[in-house]
């Protein structure tokens, strides 16, 4: 089976549940991330509770690091952004608590790019944002 959408943009934790899933037919045939999301993952180490946990989130981030030339955050992104927030506010949620989800939909947004996530409510309400719900390890 080949995967629907030719390229796609993969949410963070799309990206850590990647070894995980049941069928990867789900996803593009040229998966993509954010810089974003290398900021994001780029947290996990530094707020890890333990050594082993920490040890395992920064070989994640190194092999996302390897694996990606991510998207970057810029002008367009941030012009994509506006838009992304405007959505967020008149569907009733803050920007604030999903910043890293608003930032990785608006580069999505700014490369004509969908988004493809285990977390699809995580997007919900953003306007001219197609996101593709990718089911989580285990629920199919």
């Amino acid at each position: 089976m080949t995967a629907q959408h030719p390229r796609g943009v993969l949410d963070t934790s799309t990206l850590i549940l990647l070894p995980r899933l049941d069928d990867e037919a789900v996803l593009p045939a040229e998966p993509l991330i954010t810089a974003v999301t290398l900021a994001e993952l780029s947290v996990g180490p530094l707020v890890a509770a333990s050594d082993e946990e920490r040890v395992a989130r920064q070989a994640h981030l190194q092999q996302a690091e390897a694996d990606f030339q991510p998207l970057p955050f810029d002008a367009p992104a941030a012009r994509a952004f506006g838009s992304v927030a405007a959505s967020l506010r008149r569907a009733g949620r803050k920007t604030a608590a999903r910043a890293y989800d608003a930032m990785i939909a608006a580069t999505a947004m700014a490369n004509g790019l969908p988004v493809f996530t285990c977390n699809p409510d995580d997007f919900a309400g953003i306007d001219g944002l197609e996101v593709v719900a990718v089911p989580m390890p285990g629920t199919q």
